[in-house]
C-alpha cells in the first residue's frame, strides 16, 4: 500500500514550481525547520551525552539508586520517554502551525474549497456535512 498521494491531474506542473516559489510555502519550510532542527540537535546532545557517560563516567552511571536500577538505566529509560515526548510535541506543532498552511497551499493547488480525509483525497464540502434523516409522521 502507497501512502503517496497522487498529484491533482488539473494542475500544471509549472503550478507546482509557482507554489513552491511562494512566500506562504517558504514560510511553511521555515517553521518545519524551525522545529525540527533544533529538536534534531538537542535530542543528538542527549544521545550523546548518554553514550560519552556510559563510555566515560562508568562509576557515576554505575551508581545505583534503587535495588539494582543504577543511572545508566534510568538514562537509557529516558531516551525512550523523550524521544515520544519529542513525537508528541511535533504532532501538537504540526496540528497547530503546519497543518493548517499546508491545507491553504493545497486547496489553493488543487482550485477547491473541499475538506480533505485523512487518505488525502479532496471531497466537497457538501459530502462532508451530515445529512438531516428523515422524520416518519
Amino acid at each position: 500500500m502507497s501512502t503517496d498521494t497522487p498529484a491533482p491531474a488539473s494542475a500544471p506542473p509549472d503550478r507546482y514550481v509557482a507554489v513552491q516559489q511562494s512566500d506562504e510555502f517558504a514560510g511553511l519550510r521555515k517553521a518545519l525547520r524551525g522545529f525540527v532542527f533544533p529538536m534534531t540537535a538537542a535530542f543528538f546532545l542527549w544521545y550523546a551525552l548518554y553514550v560519552i557517560l556510559s563510555a566515560y563516567a562508568r562509576d557515576f552511571m554505575g551508581t545505583k539508586l534503587v535495588g539494582n536500577i543504577n543511572v545508566a538505566l534510568v538514562f537509557g529509560l529516558l531516551q525512550f520517554v523523550s524521544t515520544f515526548l519529542i513525537a508528541w510535541l511535533y504532532s501538537r506543532f504540526a496540528a497547530s502551525k503546519l497543518d493548517p498552511t499546508a491545507d491553504r497551499i493545497r486547496e489553493e493547488l488543487v482550485g477547491t474549497t473541499g475538506s480533505h480525509d485523512p487518505a488525502g483525497t479532496v471531497t466537497p464540502d457538501d459530502e462532508t456535512q451530515p445529512k438531516d434523516k428523515e422524520v416518519a409522521s
